[in-house]
């Protein structure tokens, strides 16, 4: 035990003490007791010598190569370490003296645990590399509308020179952005679809046949991941665009099947429970395109029933037309009568043939006939306060008319059954008829306002109102000029003769006095004439008047004549 733990050269001088001499000294023995030649001898151990030599030279050699090996382990882990070094972005190794010593097996054993540190560090990082990668090209395959199984993970390509943390998280955040990316594209086919959703449930359409025609994984009863390539968001985004297109058309097409339903209730003064059947039509006609979404408001089902109805009613509508336009022209002869003005001429033979024919709007004729009654009302209000006097006037003028009969009456004060009542309307009437002449200055007064503000003559059945005013003062006038007349004659005239004269005008009741004075008024004015005829259509109060005095004219001529010729 005590040789091995002595130093190499030591050992190797008491081997030659012991064992190479030993033989040493046995082959001399033996060659003496041969009787060798010292030539052979020195031979021999010149032999030895060079064996030994060479001995010496393999082992030499052979640690040579050794420690030669050793420099280039020592290397090659050196430049190991600073290569893996450089991948990682690392300065040092942790833990690893900065100063080199000691043998070479010293120096190897000494890198060996930070070269394995740094060997585990970079499969770490590759492990993290590649994980990244695959996600990186799994999203990317995603966003491109690519199968993920076309690309392997083993495919996918890492490299070692470059595996620093800078560029892991390079790596890191482009896997990020398209996380963000690929979330955005998700929330836009998702918008995609609740678009197409809710505009197929607004047109009653099958939306996921709709969706799954775009393509299969954008249904989720397939359970796949959803395709969200350029091109997928290109379809949805022009489906939705079609849909709303379809969408802006049934509602123009309703707003128009609306607008004609409208038109032709009104025009056919149709009932409510025929519009309630179409209130859903009507109602959007106030609603915008963007906000009809209530699920199967515009289907077409419901403008199909609408077009029906629109081409129901069009067909009732040219009868019905005319029914309404003799009403609104009924309304207007009505409206004029009672104002006694004179109606618009309106052929209703033309208008029905228009209608019939079509050439003409319905609408339109019976707007214009609405126009006209519309008119008519406003004058007819305008007239209203000047009619209502006039009306008046005509009960005065008939008042008038009677208390004169009364007054020439002679059994009017004898005792009868109605001899009171008479009494009584007598002087209400006397009350009535010393308002006229008022009356008639007040109407005359409104009148001429009335023409002045309007520009136009005021007619009274198709006669000039102040006209009529003033040809009735101008009768009065005469008729008063004819009563003092007879006031004085009476003076005059003998008692018989003044009876006489009672006699033939006390009977202005009678019928055929009636009609002798009506042909004497009509004589006088001018019967013939236009203005005459009108003037006295619905004139009775003035014709009963004018008869007493014509009368009276006629009588008191012949009893002057008989005065003057009688001896």
């Amino acid at each position: 035990m005590g040789s091995l733990q002595t130093p190499i050269g030591m050992r190797s001088s008491s081997l030659l003490d012991t064992s190479c001499g030993y033989l040493l000294k046995e082959l001399q023995m033996i060659w003496d007791e041969v009787g060798e030649d010292k030539f052979e001898r020195e031979k021999v151990l010149l032999d030895i010598e060079q064996e030994c030599v060479e001995a010496y030279r393999r082992k030499v050699d052979h640690a040579n190569i050794s420690r030669s090996r050793l420099h280039q382990e020592l290397a090659e882990s050196e430049a190991e370490l600073t290569h893996l070094l450089l991948c990682l972005g690392e300065r040092s190794v942790p833990g690893r003296p900065e100063k080199k010593g000691g043998t070479l097996r010293e120096q190897l054993d000494s890198i060996a645990p930070a070269l394995r540190e740094m060997r585990l560090r970079k499969d770490e990082r590759v492990k993290q590399v590649r994980s990244v990668k695959v996600e990186i090209q799994k999203i990317s395959a995603e966003i491109a509308g690519r199968s993920t199984y076309e690309d392997s993970p083993t495919n996918i390509a890492i490299d070692d020179n470059d595996l620093s943390i800078k560029k892991l998280e390079d790596y890191q955040n482009e896997l990020h952005r398209l996380h963000d990316e690929k979330n955005e594209r998700l929330q836009k086919v998702e918008i995609y679809i609740c678009a197409i959703r809710d505009l197929s449930a607004t047109l009653e359409t099958e939306a996921s046949m709709i969706i799954t025609k775009i393509h299969p994984s954008l249904n989720d009863l397939y359970g796949i991941s959803k395709n969200i390539s350029d091109d997928i968001l290109k379809k949805l985004n022009s489906t939705v665009v079609s849909l709303e297109e379809e969408k802006q058309k049934r509602i123009e097409k309703i707003h128009h099947l609306g607008r004609a339903l409208s038109d032709l209730w009104s025009l056919m003064d149709a009932s409510y429970e025929d519009r309630q059947k179409f209130s859903q039509v009507i109602d959007l006609l106030s609603f915008e395109p963007s906000d009809v979404c209530a699920p199967g408001s515009i289907t077409l089902g419901i403008i199909q029933q609408a077009e029906a109805e629109v081409k129901r009613l069009d067909q009732l509508k040219a009868s019905k037309t005319k029914e309404l336009f003799i009403k609104k022209q009924k309304e207007l002869e009505d409206t004029c009568n009672i104002s006694h003005m004179e109606t618009p001429p309106t052929e209703i033979r033309d208008l029905t043939n228009l209608v019939d024919s079509g050439e003409a709007d319905h609408v339109e004729l019976l707007t214009a006939m609405d126009e006209k009654i519309a008119r008519a009302k406003e004058e007819a209000a305008s007239r209203k306060g000047i009619i209502e006097k006039v009306d008046r006037w005509m009960l005065a003028s008939d008042e008038e008319r009677w208390l004169e009969e009364y007054d020439q009456d002679e059994n009017r004060y004898s005792v009868s059954r109605n001899a009171h009542r008479n009494l009584r309307r007598a002087e209400r009437a006397r009350i009535t008829v010393s308002k006229i002449t008022g009356l008639v200055e007040s109407i005359l007064v409104k009148t001429k306002s009335w023409e002045a503000e309007r520009q136009k003559v005021f007619l009274y059945n198709e006669v000039p109102l102040v006209a009529m005013l003033q040809e009735y003062n101008k009768q009065r006038q005469e008729k008063e000029v004819v009563k003092q007349r007879l006031r004085e004659m009476k003076k005059i005239l003998p008692q018989p003769m003044a009876e006489q004269d009672n006699f033939y005008v006390a009977r202005p009741s009678s019928s055929s006095s009636r009609r002798i004075s009506n042909r004497s008024i009509n004589g006088g004015l001018g019967s013939g004439s236009p203005l005459n005829r009108k003037l006295f259509r619905g004139f009775n109060s003035a014709n009963y008047t004018a008869l007493g005095t014509s009368f009276r004219r006629d009588s008191r001529k012949s009893q002057a004549q008989s005065c003057f010729t009688s001896p």
